[in-house]
């Protein structure tokens, strides 16, 4: 079975085309600037073919899914015979509220369903949407759509984990409540730790901290999801790259009351001008804050104390809330790629018995055990893979109709 996996954006889209009779990424890409001129990088991953990356017209994301189906079959770019190659489309659906606790099928019912939850995730839903809409148009309904969202793996959590300490009506009547984000990701790395542990994950507590641009931190007691960082929004827990975090509400009062901000004018400074860049002044990125840190901008040095400091206070709490840990994982682009940054949280972790292996610390690009061996506590850097538990997915719920 091939499976095209969809992330759709409101004028973007990413791709992979993936085998799973060998979970071989046969080719990915993404189109930009849907809706504005368009621009096309297509890479195929087997067969030797040529990369296209170029500039063509997408007016809608229908024309995109077509140039995409239209490069996949290509004779020189292609790595399938025809779209009759593809079997199945698997689509990342960034929330799901309280509808979806798995992946499922998409039909008209499901799409209804994405459709009410979109006051949830007014930028991300309808950009979803659309992108299923345009594989419907482009690739028929023949073609089996399955939808995973980012907000189902934790649907486990307990009510008083996702409870806001608000009026109860707001949640009975608004679904107002922790929702959590990057749950296909938290879902992937903690099976991985567990494979890797050679331990059954149902004995198992960990702690996943996904952090890249947008971070969290999810609790996993014997693999399921018992708390996270994000709540209803993605705009609190962690400081990020340009999201503040947790945050005192006074705060906006104060800031909208004094410069006579609006509300939308206040979330676009807490969402876009706050974070590690806020407080830097620097940059959004950590290996710019590394750099400006290592020249003496003190600042910088701030935002990358700030950023650890709150990392290991939630993974204290996640400690408490599972009365215990037995790994500690950390993945995306800045868990991945930053080990200052991993250093700088383990250092808070030492009443764990915590122990961080600078050399293995030290090494990228895999799986990788960091701690020592007489850690008692593991520490994994495990690098994501939500495409292929994406794909998983599909391949699953496809193969049972």
């Amino acid at each position: 079975m091939k499976v095209l996996v969809i992330n759709a954006g409101s004028s973007s889209l990413k791709y992979q085309l993936i085998d799973m009779e060998t979970e071989t990424v046969l080719a990915k890409g993404l189109c930009e600037r849907i809706g504005i001129d368009g621009h096309l990088k297509h890479t195929p991953l087997v067969g030797g073919k040529s990369v296209f990356n170029e500039d063509l017209p997408l007016p809608t994301h229908s024309e995109a899914i077509a140039a995409v189906i239209d490069k996949l079959t290509s004779a020189e770019y292609g790595v399938v015979s025809s779209m009759k190659e593809i079997d199945a489309v698997g689509h990342r659906v960034v929330h799901g509220g309280e509808k979806f606790a798995s992946s499922v099928l998409i039909n008209g019912e499901v799409m209804k369903a994405i459709e009410e939850c979109i006051p949830f995730a007014p930028l991300h839903n309808p950009a979803n949407i659309t992108g299923i809409n345009a594989c419907i148009d482009v690739m028929g309904r023949d073609v089996p759509q399955v939808g995973v969202f980012d907000t189902a793996f934790h649907q486990t959590m307990p009510p008083k984990a996702f409870t806001y300490a608000v009026p109860y009506e707001y949640y009975q009547n608004d679904g107002i409540r922790r929702y959590g984000f990057h749950g296909t990701s938290h879902r992937y790395v903690s099976a991985r730790c567990a494979e890797l542990m050679g331990r059954p994950i149902e004995e198992l507590k960990l702690i996943s901290c996904h952090m890249g641009n947008g971070s969290s931190i999810c609790a996993i007691d014997g693999g399921k999801s018992v708390d996270t960082s994000m709540g209803f929004t993605p705009l609190v827990g962690l400081p990020m790259g340009t999201r503040c975090g947790d945050l005192d509400p006074g705060v906006m009062q104060f800031i909208m009351n004094k410069y006579g901000l609006g509300i939308d004018e206040m979330l676009n400074v807490l969402n876009k001008k706050s974070g590690v860049l806020g407080v830097s002044g620097v940059s959004s990125d950590f290996r710019d804050l590394e750099a400006a840190a290592g020249e003496g901008n003190e600042r910088a040095k701030l935002a990358l104390d700030l950023f650890d400091y709150s990392v290991a206070k939630v993974v204290g709490s996640y400690v408490a809330a599972m009365n215990g840990v037995d790994a500690i994982i950390f993945t995306a682009g800045v868990g991945e790629n930053a080990p200052t940054t991993r250093a700088g949280i383990a250092k808070y972790l030492g009443y764990l018995g915590c122990e961080i292996d600078p050399e293995a610390n030290g090494r990228r690009g895999s799986d990788n055990l960091i701690s020592t061996a007489d850690s008692k506590v593991q520490l994994w850097v495990i690098p994501t893979n939500e495409e292929l538990v994406i794909a998983r997915d599909t391949r699953d719920i496809v193969s049972a109709l």
